[in-house]
């Protein structure tokens, strides 16, 4: 259902119901009001009310979490609106930031800060000025129109996080389509074959795929194709001190190894050829 509003409370402005309404401008593109809602607004699906009227209803677009008990795990108006528009579990798994500020928002920063292992002193060292600016200026906001330098900017940043997540589901779609893991030596690898077309970023996803897939810690190195020519790069994953990669920096086939050992590019294309390259990198 399309909006023609997108409304959200008055007074001081947090991350959970900005980035809410980023989303929610970013896929709509409607005015956004920072006031409290009437029942008819509450009662009327084309009017979004996001972080106040004590409701969730997604049905009729009001995403609230204020009447959610005191123990009810932590979601926020954010969440919400994720969950709305399909990308909640995504936005958890690929979005570092996502549940931090989930607690932050519905368990305040002392508690975020003991669950999250830091003194409280910490949480502040994390603040940055555009955090600040951004959610002063929000907060000072009593109507924003599309084509306003501020609204502009939070449609910016829903449209970015929208288009992060589903092209990374698509790239993580894609590995899971062609990687094969080899047992290589004792080692797990992760290959990835040449496609056609190749894709602009050939590793992009793979590290969130071994994160799905529960091999982030077990894989100890990456073959993908070089996008800048017909052989394939050879990385660490995660920095792994199993290979280095200078070793085979004297092979004929290899044009570039970083000087720190993690990465190596070579013209070679054959998989004996790549595997004896791992075998010849091995600390």
């Amino acid at each position: 259902m399309s909006l023609s509003l997108i409304l959200t409370h008055p007074g001081g402005s947090h991350k959970d119901e900005l980035l809410a309404c980023c989303l929610l401008a970013a896929v709509h593109r409607v005015p956004i009001e920072r006031r409290e809602p009437t029942e008819a607004d509450l009662a009327d699906p084309a009017i979004a009310v996001v972080d106040v009227g004590g409701e969730h209803a997604p049905e009729r677009n009001n995403f609230d979490h204020h009447q959610f008990p005191a123990d009810h795990p932590p979601l926020c108006a954010l969440s919400l609106v994720l969950q709305h528009l399909d990308v909640y579990e995504d936005a958890r798994q690929f979005c570092d930031w996502l549940e931090p500020a989930e607690w932050f928002d519905t368990r305040g920063p002392n508690v975020t800060a003991k669950w999250l292992g830091v003194d409280r002193a910490t949480m502040n060292k994390l603040n940055s000025p555009i955090d600040v600016t951004m959610l002063r200026r929000f907060a000072k906001a009593k109507r924003l129109e599309p084509g306003e330098p501020l609204w502009e900017i939070l449609s910016y940043i829903g449209e970015d996080l929208l288009e992060y997540l589903r092209e990374l589901r698509s790239r993580i779609d894609f590995v899971a389509n062609h990687a094969e893991l080899w047992d290589h030596e004792g080692n797990e690898i992760l290959f990835l074959p040449r496609t056609e077309p190749i894709p602009d970023e050939p590793s992009a996803g793979i590290g969130r795929y071994l994160e799905s897939i529960g091999k982030s810690e077990s894989v100890a190195a990456l073959v993908y194709p070089d996008r800048r020519g017909g052989g394939y790069g050879l990385s660490r994953h995660n920095d792994d001190p199993r290979y280095d990669f200078t070793k085979i920096e004297q092979e004929p086939d290899v044009h570039f190894a970083h000087a720190r050992g993690f990465v190596a590019k070579t013209s070679a294309s054959e998989i004996g050829r790549l595997k004896e390259l791992l075998s010849r990198a091995r600390v």
